[in-house]
């Protein structure tokens, strides 16, 4: 039990002596799940969530099906991990709020990799922005294979008008993690700024999401 160890090597106590940063991957989902189970500590139940999702990335995103299958995880610890995984997006999204993401492209980038990168499957989005380009709100649209075809200009304009955005950074993910544009990738990009162009809505970046980003308009492709 954690309540036998040194106290220096206790999450909790590590963390107020030495700060969060001190702690392993392991130690901060202890301090989060509490508890352990019997014969194992909260540290060991966390070592074993992060072994059967491979990664505290994955483990954020994924669901109760999954991580139940250590046992020890219910509920009540699967709704611990979950909130944690909504307050880091919430905070990073108030945080874009706040900002320009004219002026901003890293932190819209890091923003749309956190909530795009663990899909196993293509998504397409918007990031819709006010006349001083601040976030609205972030709108998933399209789901699935997507290709030139399957992303339709007219939704993304609806959504658009929808929410009076003056500006707009289309995203999506490559499950693939190659982050690389297509020739598809480039046409639709192309389309959806000759049918926003028309009602004077201006597209800044399409951000490409897989194990890192690629930014059109910072490659000079808007």
């Amino acid at each position: 039990m954690l309540s036998t160890w040194p106290k220096q090597s206790r999450p909790r106590e590590k963390l107020i002596q030495h700060g969060a940063e001190s702690l392993t991957d392991a130690e901060l989902l202890a301090i989060v799940l509490r508890t352990g189970v019997r014969g194992q500590s909260a540290v060991h139940l966390a070592e074993q969530l992060l072994q059967q999702c491979e990664s505290l990335a994955h483990l954020l995103h994924s669901d109760f099906s999954t991580v139940r299958q250590v046992k020890g995880i219910g509920a009540a610890k699967f709704a611990q991990i979950a909130a944690v995984r909504e307050i880091a997006e919430r905070s990073l999204k108030q945080t874009l709020s706040r900002k320009s993401l004219l002026n901003n492209s890293l932190a819209s980038a890091d923003y749309l990799q956190g909530r795009m990168r663990h899909y196993q499957h293509e998504v397409f989005a918007c990031l819709l922005l006010d006349t001083r380009h601040q976030l609205i709100r972030y709108q998933e649209l399209f789901k699935g294979s997507l290709n030139g075809a399957s992303v339709y200009p007219r939704e993304v304009v609806k959504c658009v008008l929808e929410a009076n955005a003056a500006a707009v950074i289309l995203a999506h993910n490559h499950p693939s993690g190659d982050c690389q544009p297509s020739q598809a990738d480039k046409h639709i990009t192309q389309r959806l700024r000759q049918a926003l162009g028309l009602i004077d809505v201006t597209v800044l970046d399409h951000i490409i999401v897989g194990h890192s980003v690629y930014s059109m308009a910072d490659n000079h492709l808007i």
